[in-house]
């Protein structure tokens, strides 16, 4: 079935707060914009970004390693090839990825490592607010700052006592993506409903892999570049739609300087080579669509794209990952200097892994965001290690970012 058209008014504006709406008619547009993408489901950082170069890849990552069709980034990295919009953007100096960054966390649970990655807290439910949220309070002795989160409810990152904007579009991405995570965590422990989910999950995905492969896209789905029938092509125009209608928002007049957006469906316990390139495609559209639609306001941007965990460093029997550690993340913008990655590589040698079964967490993703916001958005490092993210001053901000 050919999926709908799709434009930035099919999304409207019902979502959109009354009082955000007067505040973008009335005021002066501010200069710079930070916008952070939460990949919900602990997404693969070793697919989005293979290291290629790195002499135990192969070895390691067997069926699941990408070959000539990753998008080469230097001697080491690549970029899946289902995100060539961000490729292109790395190549002009304007995207580039953090390759082994994670949160204090280690335990594995979704429910509690969003948590973490969310409240930007040391650990797991010391808070109840989200350190974006806490980014507004730290910048108010700059003068009048706004902030949105996209979708019928503000993420836990936006939560708090500053007030925030929201948007809820028209149509959702992967609206029912989240569900098996969720059951997932709640059933692990079960010996009974835990199995039986797994199984589940692993059926409906060989399902959907060979509905793509009867459509033609299993060949682009083995090389981790989308796939998925329509319903991958539909989502790529929903997330570029998505991404525009944003980039409407934050370059209006008045319009709000910080940005929350979820996507969900990065839990890929089977069939990830396939299922993890349709997400990434997603994201990629995202990021293109906010690319495009800012126009000259894109110099003075930076996006974040984070997740709460990666994946183990091995593939499962099911042809997917599980819960891990250390993961990607990726930080673009016209506001960035050109450089190569963010933070350390602890390489893949197995004395490197962490617990013999994850990619070593070489960088604490709050030193990566404190930097962000230090040089981007002026946030002073006594706010930043005591307000947005309590009780870190001995984690330091990597700067030079922006």
């Amino acid at each position: 079935m050919t999926a709908p058209r799709l434009t930035r008014r099919a999304f409207g504006l019902a979502g959109l707060s009354l009082s955000l709406l007067a505040r973008v008619a009335g005021a002066a547009a501010p200069e710079r914009k930070f916008v952070v993408i939460v990949c919900r489901g602990g997404m693969d950082g070793l697919s989005v970004a293979p290291p290629v170069g790195d002499p135990d890849y192969q070895g390691l990552r067997r069926a699941l390693a990408l070959g000539d069709t990753a998008l080469k980034l230097d001697a080491t990295f690549a970029l899946n090839p289902a995100l060539p919009a961000i490729h292109a953007l790395a190549l002009a100096g304007q995207a580039r990825i953090a390759p082994a960054v994670a949160t204090p966390d280690r335990a594995r649970s979704h429910f509690e490592a969003q948590d973490v990655l969310e409240t930007g807290a040391g650990g797991v439910y010391a808070t109840t607010s989200g350190w974006l949220n806490r980014t507004v309070q730290a910048m108010s002795t700059q003068g009048k700052v706004e902030a949105i989160s996209v979708g019928p409810t503000a993420p836990l990152i936006l939560r708090g006592p500053a007030a925030a904007g929201s948007w809820s579009p028209g149509r959702a991405i992967d609206a029912q993506a989240r569900l098996p995570t969720l059951l997932q965590d709640l059933y692990r422990d079960d010996p009974l409903l835990g199995p039986a989910l797994a199984r589940g999950l692993q059926t409906e995905t060989l399902a959907q892999a060979s509905g793509a492969a009867g459509s033609g896209d299993m060949a682009a789905m083995r090389a981790g570049g989308g796939g998925g029938g329509g319903g991958g092509a539909q989502n790529r125009d929903v997330a570029r739609a998505l991404g525009v209608s944003l980039a409407d928002f934050l370059k209006a007049p008045g319009g709000p300087q910080l940005a929350a957006v979820s996507l969900d469906g990065f839990d890929t316990h089977a069939n990830q080579m396939g299922l993890l390139g349709v997400r990434l495609a997603s994201l990629d559209a995202l990021v293109d669509g906010l690319h495009t639609g800012l126009g000259p306001a894109w110099r003075n941007t930076v996006v974040l794209a984070v997740t709460e965990f990666g994946r183990t460093a091995r593939a499962n029997g099911t042809g997917g990952t599980d819960h891990g550690t250390a993961s990607t993340a990726l930080v673009m913008g016209g506001a960035l200097k050109p450089g190569g990655i963010l933070g350390d590589w602890p390489t893949l040698k197995r004395t490197a892994l962490f617990e013999d079964r994850d990619l070593y967490p070489a960088t604490d993703l709050r030193a990566l965001s404190k930097g962000l916001l230090a040089d981007h958005l002026g946030v002073d490092r006594k706010a930043l290690d005591t307000l947005v993210f309590p009780d870190s001053a001995a984690v330091k901000p990597l700067l030079g970012v922006v």
